[in-house]
C-alpha cells in the first residue's frame, strides 16, 4: 500500500534556485506540502510566498544546521556555488540524520559523488534521479537565435531531451510517497530529437525562421570558448559531440510509470519559453 509523506512534515529542497529545484518547489507547495528553500542568496530567490527560504551553502555543511532543523524528506544537488565543485557527501549524509531526515532524492550528474556514496551507507530511504539532457539546455541558444536567427554547433545525434517539471514531478513523488527508497529513475523525454530537430520546434514556437548551422571541431571549440569554459570542458564538449553516450536516444517510460503523466514533449517547452527567444 503507497503511503505519504504526513502533513505538516517539512520538505527541504537544495539547488531551489535552479533548473529542477524551482520548479520542484512549486509543485510541492501546490500539494500542500511545507517547503523550506535553501538559496545562497535568500534575499534574490523570486519563490512562493508559502516557502520559508533559509540562507546556507553546501559548499559550507556548517552553514546548513538551521536548513536542515526539523526536516524530514530532502532534494539534494550534488555540486555547490556557481563554481560547481562537489559537496563534501559525508557531512551533508551525516547532518541529514543527525536533523531526522528519512527520505532523500538525489539529482545525479554523469558519475556518482561522494552524496551518493553516503546516502548508501547511511539509514535514508533515498532515490537518485539520472536524466538524459534537460531541454533547458536548449537556452544557451537564445541568444545567437535572438541576434542571427541561427544555432551553431558541431552535435548532430538526436537527444531524449527531459523537461525539467517532469524531472522535478518525480523528485516530488519519492519524496512524497513509499515505494521509490533505492530506486534509481532514468528519465527521458518522449522523443528522441537532433538539435536541428529541437530547433525546428524553437522555430515554431516564435513563429519565424530559425537556422542551424553544423560548425567542424575548430569551430565548435571558438563556440565554447566564447562561453568562457576551460580548455579541459571544451575538449569534453567536442568529445561529447563526436561520441555520445549510448543511453542519450534512448526513451523510458519512467517518467508517467511514477507521476502517473505522460512525459511532456519539446515543443511544449518551447512554446512555454518563447520569449527567451524571440527578438
Amino acid at each position: 500500500m503507497t503511503t505519504q509523506l504526513q502533513h505538516p512534515a517539512t520538505i527541504l529542497v537544495t539547488g531551489a534556485t535552479g533548473t529542477v529545484g524551482r520548479p520542484l518547489v512549486h509543485q510541492l507547495v501546490a500539494a500542500g506540502h511545507r517547503v523550506r528553500a535553501l538559496s545562497r542568496r535568500p534575499a534574490q530567490a523570486d519563490l512562493p510566498p508559502d516557502v520559508e527560504v533559509v540562507a546556507g551553502d553546501l559548499a559550507d555543511v556548517a552553514s546548513l544546521a538551521r536548513a536542515f532543523a526539523g526536516v524530514s524528506a530532502v532534494h539534494l544537488i550534488t555540486f555547490a556555488g556557481e563554481g560547481e565543485s562537489l559537496v563534501d557527501g559525508d557531512e551533508l549524509v551525516r547532518l541529514a540524520e543527525r536533523s531526522g531526515v528519512r527520505r532523500a532524492t538525489v539529482l545525479g550528474g554523469w558519475d556518482e559523488t561522494s552524496v551518493e556514496r553516503a546516502l548508501e551507507g547511511s539509514a535514508i530511504g533515498w532515490t537518485r534521479l539520472e536524466p538524459v539532457e534537460f531541454m533547458a539546455n536548449a537556452l544557451e541558444w537564445a541568444q545567437s537565435i535572438r541576434q542571427g536567427g541561427v544555432v551553431r554547433m558541431l552535435a548532430a545525434w538526436p537527444s531524449a531531451v527531459v523537461h525539467e517539471a517532469d524531472i522535478a514531478a518525480v523528485a516530488a513523488t519519492a519524496l512524497t510517497q513509499d515505494g521509490h527508497e533505492g530506486r534509481r529513475y532514468s528519465l527521458s523525454g518522449p522523443e528522441a530529437l537532433t538539435p536541428a530537430e529541437r530547433v525546428a520546434r524553437i522555430a515554431a514556437a516564435v513563429g519565424r525562421p530559425i537556422a542551424f548551422e553544423a560548425l567542424d571541431e575548430a569551430r565548435e571549440r571558438e563556440r565554447l570558448r566564447s562561453y568562457g569554459y576551460s580548455e579541459d570542458y571544451v575538449e569534453f564538449g567536442i568529445r561529447l559531440a563526436r561520441d555520445p553516450p549510448a543511453e542519450a536516444a534512448r526513451i523510458v517510460p519512467t517518467i508517467e510509470q511514477v507521476t502517473g503523466r505522460p512525459a511532456r514533449t519539446f515543443a511544449a517547452w518551447a512554446r512555454e519559453h518563447a520569449d527567451a527567444f524571440r527578438a
